[in-house]
């Protein structure tokens, strides 16, 4: 299995752990404090864990070489994934955002209880959280994994709301300000429907074929410019499924030189497009280039 794959099945294994201690831990903070922004957090945490058991399957699927059926791989499966997360984030953020409103305009706050015994455990939650967010971090940084990334978006997301949980337990235990816990949840659950969306955008680009970023064309428009005998290119596509980056290019060289020397022009200009990003698939095509009339 190549290594960024093992690197993203890591990370997968990691979320999964992680979101069912957190689950465990925001369950019998809950329990004992009645808190909306711990409720709020707990949610995230339970979809969080039913996600990361879908990106873990989906990561499995991704790292399977090409097959007869699949010639260009598997890492579409990533995108359907992070799709489905978004999707899944919005629904939590809406019925968070509906619920926090329904305490702010109550007559009388819900009264919390046990706050310290839920400071504590949104306290290990934090540790963990933040923990596994750098892992994600580092592994989406090296391996480009669109999967990887929306997870550590979802821990992420987390931080906020536990900090927010916290916060809103000891204003609780100290003024008796009830109503904080339900602005903190509202205001979590707006962050968390920001970031769905962003993620769901990527990932619907890239199942509809979307060209990549202009940065990154740009950069092998300025490899190919660059590379010594090519002449000029045209019919540029790209398009990203996945971590996996797919450009298919058309160079122009002499057509006088041997097809030796062309091929090595084309191989050397595939190289340069592989060193800027690992793991692309290139194509490259040689067209005569056009004789000054």
């Amino acid at each position: 299995m190549p290594h960024a794959s093992r690197l993203n099945l890591s990370a997968g294994i990691a979320s999964v752990a992680t979101a069912l201690a957190l689950v465990g831990l925001k369950l019998w903070a809950l329990a004992e404090t009645q808190s909306l922004s711990v409720a709020a957090s707990l949610t995230d945490s339970a979809l969080d864990l039913m996600m990361s058991l879908g990106a873990l399957a989906a990561i499995f699927y991704a790292a399977r070489p090409p097959d007869d059926d699949h010639a260009f791989g598997h890492t579409s499966a990533e995108d359907l994934a992070a799709l489905g997360q978004a999707v899944f984030i919005l629904a939590s953020a809406g019925v968070i955002a509906g619920a926090a409103i329904g305490r702010l305009i109550a007559p009388d706050p819900v009264p919390l209880t046990a706050e310290g015994r839920g400071i504590v455990a949104m306290v290990a939650s934090v540790a963990l959280t933040l923990a596994l967010v750098v892992w994600q971090r580092r592994v989406a940084a090296r391996t480009g994994s669109r999967v990887v990334r929306a997870d550590s978006l979802h821990y992420l997301g987390d931080l906020l709301p536990n900090l927010g949980a916290i916060l809103a337990l000891w204003a609780s235990a100290q003024f008796g300000l009830a109503r904080l816990d339900a602005a903190i949840a509202l205001a979590a659950a707006g962050m968390l429907a920001v970031g769905a969306l962003g993620i769901g955008k990527g990932a619907w680009d890239a199942l509809m074929d979307r060209a990549a970023d202009p940065e990154t064309i740009a950069r092998i428009e300025a490899l190919a410019t660059a590379r010594k005998g090519v002449r000029g290119f045209h019919d540029l596509k790209t398009r990203r499924a996945g971590a996996r980056l797919f450009v298919n290019l058309h160079i122009e060289l002499d057509g006088a030189q041997s097809l030796y020397d062309a091929h090595a022009i084309g191989a050397a200009l595939k190289h340069d497009i592989l060193n800027a990003f690992p793991g692309a698939d290139v194509i490259i095509h040689f067209d005569p280039a056009r004789r000054a009339p």
